[in-house]
C-alpha cells in the first residue's frame, strides 16, 4: 500500500510546471537527451534524498531556522532563476543547428549543477518533504524505521522517474521535428517563464 502511495508522491513533487520541469525542457532541447537526463536524474536522486531524509526526522532542525532564513533562500531562489532565465534568453538569439563536421561537446556538469542550485535554494520543496513525512507518519500510512523509509523513498523516486523520463523522451523525439527558428522561441518563451517563477518567488517573500 505506501509503495503506491510513494509512486503518486513522487509524481506530485515531480510533475507540477516549475524551475526544475523548464530547466529539463530547456537542457534537452538545448543539448541532447542524455544532458536532459542528466538534469532529470539529479532531481530524481533529490526527490529519493529529501524523502528519505525527512522520514528519519533529521530534517526537523529546519523547522527551528529563524523567519529570516526562508526569505534569505526565497531571495537567493530568484536570483538562481533569473540567471538561468538570462542565459536562455541569451541563447534563443544565438542557438543554432550543428553542421555536419562541427566538434560535439563532451557531457558537461551544468544540468546536474543548474538542478541542484534550484533544488537546493527553493524552501518550499523543504516544507513539502517535511509535511509528506508528517502526513504518511501520521497517519500511520509509513512507520518510522530505516527500511520503510528505504522502501518508501524508493517509490518516490520511482514516481519521480515516471515523470522525468517521460518528460525528457517526449520533448527529445520531437526535437528532429522542430525548425531552429521555433527552437529560438522555445528557449526565449522558456526564459520568459523562469522569469515570472522568479518574480514569483521574489514576491513571496513580501507576503
Amino acid at each position: 500500500m505506501f509503495i503506491l502511495l510513494g509512486l503518486l508522491v513522487g509524481l506530485v513533487a515531480a510533475v507540477p510546471l516549475g524551475p526544475i520541469n523548464v530547466f529539463v525542457v530547456s537542457q534537452t532541447l538545448k543539448r541532447d537527451f542524455f544532458h536532459g537526463l542528466l538534469a532529470g536524474l539529479t532531481a530524481i536522486l533529490l526527490d529519493v534524498t529529501f524523502c528519505f531524509v525527512a522520514l528519519a526526522g533529521f530534517f526537523q532542525i529546519k523547522v527551528n531556522l529563524p523567519p529570516y532564513a526562508t526569505s534569505a533562500l526565497k531571495v537567493v531562489a530568484s536570483v538562481i532563476i533569473l540567471g538561468l532565465s538570462a542565459k536562455l534568453i541569451r541563447d534563443s538569439k544565438t542557438f543554432s543547428f550543428p553542421r555536419e563536421g562541427d566538434k560535439i561537446p563532451s557531457a558537461a556538469p551544468k544540468p546536474i549543477l543548474g538542478v541542484l542550485a534550484l533544488y537546493l535554494s527553493n524552501p518550499t520543496l523543504y516544507m513539502y518533504w517535511i509535511a509528506v513525512a508528517g502526513t504518511v507518519t501520521g497517519h500511520r500510512l509509513v512507520r518510522y524505521g530505516a527500511w520503510t523509509a528505504v522502501a518508501f523513498s524508493a517509490a518516490v523516486g520511482a514516481g519521480s522517474a515516471l515523470w522525468y523520463l517521460s518528460l525528457v523522451r517526449f520533448v527529445s523525439r520531437r526535437q528532429s521535428r522542430i525548425k531552429p527558428e521555433t527552437f529560438r522561441r522555445l528557449l526565449f518563451f522558456l526564459g520568459l517563464a523562469l522569469v515570472g517563477f522568479a518574480i514569483y518567488t521574489l514576491g513571496t517573500v513580501f507576503i
